[in-house]
């Protein structure tokens, strides 16, 4: 393997993680509105959690890519913009 094959294969692993970071502090604007956390601290918060569960699904699973990666990453960014837009309180 290359160092650019490298370089990409990194970049598509932690894809995933980052493109949730990116759109997730717009969906709970959307679905909470606004409040909570600012926006970088939450896109921070979403870029750790999501490379937190892809590293442990590659390790757990032996490979990445698993469907069940992923809806582990689906559910943990939800269940962290429902936290950081403090969702308990919302009536």
């Amino acid at each position: 393997m290359t160092l650019w094959q490298l370089v990409l294969h990194l970049f598509n692993f932690v894809l995933p993680a980052f493109a949730m970071a990116l759109f997730m502090p717009g969906a709970g604007r959307w679905v909470m509105g606004p409040g909570g956390t600012p926006w970088g601290r939450r896109m921070v918060v979403h870029a750790v959690l999501g490379l937190l569960v892809l590293v442990a699904g590659l390790v757990l699973q032996g490979h990445d890519g698993k469907m069940s990666t992923y809806f582990a990453l689906i559910f943990l960014a939800a269940t962290a913009e429902w936290a950081m837009h403090r969702g308990w309180t919302r009536r």
